[in-house]
């Protein structure tokens, strides 16, 4: 028993030498907006999916219930002019996930499980229906310089009509979030296996009455950054980040008050996995008195900086340093 107790007090102490380096070096580099005006634009943007090589991603502009995947290509040292995904556009699709070697994406859309039928119903534990608000997970296949049809994940995974914000791992196994028994949203993780997706089972992270959302794993389900309302059920969302503690999941550590602003949403990973993309409505601040060329910079970036949510991207490199640092 004292040995067992030797070992807690390590592991408890371990987590506050990881916490304590991560609060020391969060005074980094302050989140950056993601290709302002482009796309981070005029209406709500999130879930920025890249493919390996970085010159390409996908993402979702939102003016509910207007909402499409557009793709953007990286030209020159610039992103182009967003346009809607080859496979998207029909139906109300988000969240799109990039595998991690680009072969294919998985994302929510409220299309009909079969073909011709009418859009998906998010129907409440309650009953309630929302029309047209539900979401099943898809998968759409890279073929060659293009993309196939979208294939509705099976019924294991879409047991819900509100599963949303999927993310693939290196084997194809799905992470999401979808409603539990109290009809508040839980994250899943659905293994890939022989071609097969499998039941679910829940991701167990910290409080397991906090709602939790949004997950972005690592590719070796080292680590997985998510939103959860831990500190309070009216409280905002913040992001946390947990690492890889055996067969489970360490203790959540905050990402600090520099990055939760404004209730931060919608965690993906970039392709180097060290660098953050989340949605935020926070904004640039404006200081006074300013000068002329000031002024119109300020005024040309309302075009984007309108409270709406944005993409913006902030480095993983002082929790993952850390956490390495630490024996983890």
């Amino acid at each position: 028993m004292k040995r067992v107790m030797r070992v807690l007090c390590a592991v408890c102490c371990m987590s506050g030498f990881v916490e304590g380096i991560a609060a020391e070096t969060t005074a980094t580099d302050a989140p950056q907006v993601f290709a302002p005006g482009v796309v981070s634009g005029p209406a709500n943007e999130d879930s920025a999916a890249f493919t390996p090589d970085d010159n390409t991603v996908f993402f979702d502009r939102i003016h509910w219930p207007n909402a499409a995947i557009m793709v953007s290509h990286r030209v020159n040292g610039a992103w182009s002019a967003p346009t809607v995904a080859p496979f998207s556009g029909q139906w109300l699709d988000h969240d799109p996930a990039m595998s991690p070697d680009g072969s294919f994406i998985v994302f929510s859309s409220n299309r009909p499980d079969q073909e011709g039928g009418k859009a998906l119903d998010a129907v409440m534990a309650d009953g309630k229906v929302q029309a047209g608000s539900g979401g099943h997970l898809w998968r759409v296949d890279r073929k060659g310089n293009t993309w196939g049809k979208p294939v509705r994940l099976p019924d294991a995974v879409n047991s819900s009509s509100r599963t949303y914000a999927p993310s693939v791992v290196a084997d194809g196994s799905v992470y999401f979030q979808r409603p539990a028994d109290d009809d508040d949203f839980r994250l899943y993780r659905s293994q890939y296996r022989n071609g097969v997706y499998e039941a679910p089972v829940p991701v167990m992270l910290g409080d397991a009455s906090a709602h939790k959302l949004d997950p972005a794993v690592a590719p070796d389900e080292s680590f997985i950054v998510f939103d959860a309302n831990f500190t309070g059920k009216d409280d905002p969302n913040r992001l946390y980040i947990a690492f890889r503690d055996g067969e489970g999941w360490g203790k959540p550590i905050d990402l600090g008050k520099d990055i939760n602003v404004k209730s931060p949403w919608g965690a993906h990973l970039g392709p180097d996995h060290r660098t953050l993309y989340f949605s935020s409505t926070r904004s640039l601040p404006v200081h006074y008195p300013r000068t002329p060329q000031q002024a119109q910079e300020d005024i040309a970036r309302m075009q984007w900086d309108n409270g709406s949510d944005n993409i913006w991207s902030v480095s993983l490199a002082p929790w993952l340093d850390a956490h390495r640092a630490s024996g983890g």
